[in-house]
């Protein structure tokens, strides 16, 4: 009997022994809490994730990148979901918080996720040629896009007055929306009837009927603005995103997107002002702008 129980012992000795020195498992990631936004404000105990990491306010912060201040404490690595402060799986080569810092005050309607859904009605868009090029073609739709909603701050056009005067009558189909449906709206500020019909027509949405699609979904939006960066050469000779990948250089995305009024002198700092932004932008995507900057 005594010698059954000293077996019994050792061999429970054994299993302890090795459950003991079983290497440690490693515990999966957290999941990613939603990415800091430099415009948010964050209360004690808000949580927002950067850089592959969750992080908390300790108290009251806004525009306080975390691991920069103080104010934030780390809550260790996060692995689920999309890392804000890597590109997304999309392949775009723009990341989550990168956007966010490209546009700290943008209109909450205008999301990254949005941008990134849309980027499959035109797959060469940011994906054609070098790293560089891609990177350079991202920051000058994206530097044209703030310099057109000011900052992704306006999703309709502002001036109001102009409304009825994008209808075309001349056009077969008309304007079935109304007279003053086809104003300017989205990251490109979409406007004319025959561009809404263009648009809707190449992406399957019928904006010409329901033109107000292009202000009430994110993705719908984010679409119309590829669309014309790669099928509309608008006053230009090229569209803007053959000018980025064949070497035309930025200023001639300004002459397709406004070149009639902005480009040859005719409004200077209006030029000025989209260059800056795109220096900008190529800066923080690690890359240099290139050449022919103006029109």
């Amino acid at each position: 009997m005594i010698k059954r129980v000293m077996s019994l012992i050792t061999a429970l000795g054994a299993i302890v022994a090795t459950l003991v020195f079983l290497p440690a498992t490693t515990a999966s990631a957290a999941a990613c809490a939603p990415a800091w936004n430099s415009s948010a404000v964050y209360w004690g105990g808000g949580a927002a994730s950067y850089n592959g990491h969750n992080w908390s306010a300790k108290w009251w912060t806004q525009n306080e990148a975390p691991g920069t201040a103080d104010v934030w404490a780390d809550q260790g690595s996060c692995g689920s979901g999309t890392d804000p402060g890597q590109p997304d799986p999309s392949g775009f080569v723009v990341s989550e918080s990168q956007f966010n810092q490209m546009f700290p005050s943008r209109n909450s309607f205008y999301t990254y996720s949005g941008l990134t859904a849309a980027l499959s009605a035109y797959p060469g868009f940011a994906k054609t040629g070098s790293d560089t090029v891609k990177k350079q073609e991202a920051a000058a739709f994206l530097a044209n896009v703030h310099h057109e909603t000011g900052g992704l701050v306006h999703i309709v056009e502002q001036n109001t007055a102009n409304y009825p005067h994008y209808c075309d009558s001349s056009q077969s189909y008309g304007c079935p929306a109304g007279q003053a449906a086809y104003y300017g709206r989205g990251p490109i500020q979409l406007s004319w009837n025959f561009n809404y019909k263009a648009a809707g027509d190449a992406l399957g949405i019928d904006l010409l009927g329901n033109p107000w699609q292009v202000q009430q979904n994110a993705a719908i939006a984010w679409k119309t603005g590829l669309w014309y960066w790669n099928t509309q050469s608008g006053p230009g000779t090229m569209t803007p995103h053959n000018a980025m990948v064949n070497g035309a250089g930025f200023g001639q995305t300004i002459r397709s997107i406004n070149g009639s009024i902005e480009c040859n002198g005719g409004n200077p700092a209006q030029v000025q002002s989209r260059i800056d932004k795109y220096k900008a932008f190529v800066q923080l995507l690690g890359t240099t702008p290139g050449s022919n900057l103006s029109c």
